[in-house]
């Protein structure tokens, strides 16, 4: 006899927090699978110059290859934090890494298969935003679930840290790989490792019962029962939620512009530079600042700092001081100084991991992984091709981060906003 619907995605979902073992084991797992995550995510930023070479890619050509990630990205942001919320958010992790796992693995073999190389390249990176669209708005789902909310900043940090050992991982292999061996194996290198821990998830952490009863919720489409509804007017109404969107979404702009176009910005402003300095340091200062900003923030609430207070204070560092550096980064002809100013900057940003990353959970974590979706992604890419300027695309990003700085200061709050007798639906 089959389980009634709302029991079996209670079931799913599982409504019990972790026990210490099993948050240790599954941190150290989303670590990983965050740090493959951007190891797939950054191949295409560190090999663009030698692509754009084998293939005639101008700038514009570039641009699009490099922004294309993010028209699909932001599609499927609220697909996964629903589906995180309703299923179960290491199911939905495991699914996509899969499928973005094998995508990367076979990028080199879509790049030749025609002399259509743009196309292809283009629509293989619309697929891969696609598939990990769905990835931080799961895992927020899960440990807004599955980890008690005094350790939330914390967890959420160390997990959190694994997009810049990605970064860091692709930044330092990645040159040698691509100096030995040609931007090919690149590609290769990453795929080959998410599809290797996809296998030790299966095999370790999940039981092919759970994966088939989240296949059977899906294929079914079973609707959400009234009673497990969430109260989205309710949410849309409330300013914090809507200053937590807006801070979000100028955190993720402003880091994925950096993220696509560093690399690039020092390849053609010091072409002498080594690819393993700009390629590594900046996310080498940034682990032990994302580790830091999440001691620090559970600290001070552990010690009765009030949770917004604390808040507030990590985006400050994470949006304006970062912004800051951003804002220098643009003013120097150094490339001393560009390293530091990079570091400094994209080391800051960790710190929206214990800020605005955890408020979502703090408003409503029956529902957070669909507010960490709802935030799309600016098409970073374009900014550049747009502006011309690599001064202009830093003010921007330092005008895009006190933007959502400002906002988040103002109406941001730390106190539950989805919770009602009467839960209302769109």
């Amino acid at each position: 006899m089959q389980p009634p619907p709302d029991e079996a995605r209670r079931d799913m979902a599982g409504d019990t927090q972790w026990s210490r073992p099993e948050c240790q084991a599954w941190t150290g797992t989303l670590l990983l699978g965050t740090c493959l995550l951007y190891c797939a995510r950054s191949s295409m930023p560190i090999c663009t110059v030698s692509m754009s070479q084998d293939f005639g890619w101008n700038k514009k050509e570039a641009g699009i290859v490099l922004s294309s990630f993010f028209w699909g990205y932001c599609l499927t942001q609220v697909v996964g934090g629903h589906l995180g919320d309703r299923i179960g958010g290491e199911k939905v992790i495991l699914l996509s890494a899969s499928a973005w796992g094998s995508i990367t693995a076979v990028t080199p073999l879509l790049a030749h298969l025609s002399s259509a190389h743009l196309a292809f390249m283009t629509f293989s990176r619309i697929l891969m935003g696609l598939l990990q669209g769905v990835y931080f708005p799961a895992l927020t789902s899960l440990l807004s679930q599955k980890v008690r909310e005094s350790e939330r900043a914390f967890t959420y940090s160390i997990v959190g840290a694994g997009s810049q050992f990605g970064t860091l991982l692709t930044g330092a292999v990645g040159s040698l790989l691509l100096e030995w061996y040609g931007w090919q194996s690149i590609f290769y290198f990453s795929g080959g490792l998410t599809l290797l821990w996809v296998w030790y998830v299966y095999r370790y952490l999940l039981s092919e019962k759970d994966l088939i009863l989240a296949l059977g919720v899906l294929a079914q489409s079973r609707p959400v029962s009234r009673h497990n509804r969430v109260p989205w007017r309710r949410l849309f109404r409330k300013p914090a939620v809507w200053a937590a969107v807006v801070s979000q979404l100028s955190a993720a702009c402003s880091f994925f512009i950096l993220l696509s176009w560093l690399p690039t910005f020092f390849e053609e402003t010091f072409p002498d530079a080594k690819g393993w300095i700009f390629n590594v340091v900046p996310w080498l200062v940034a682990i032990p600042a994302s580790l830091f900003s999440g001691f620090l923030s559970d600290h001070l609430i552990n010690q009765g700092y009030r949770a917004i207070t604390v808040r507030k204070l990590m985006q400050g560092m994470g949006l304006g001081l970062s912004s800051v550096f951003a804002l220098c980064l643009g003013h120097t002809s150094s490339f001393c100084e560009s390293v530091v100013f990079a570091s400094a900057s994209i080391g800051l940003q960790t710190f929206n991991h214990s800020g605005i990353s955890v408020n979502i959970q703090d408003l409503a974590p029956s529902c957070a992984g669909f507010l960490f979706g709802v935030v799309g992604v600016c098409l970073g890419g374009y900014l550049m091709e747009t502006t011309g300027s690599w001064t202009c695309l830093f003010n921007l990003v330092a005008i895009i981060s006190n933007l959502g700085l400002c906002t988040f200061l103002v109406f941001g709050q730390a106190q539950r906003v989805d919770l009602s007798s009467t839960h209302e639906d769109l």
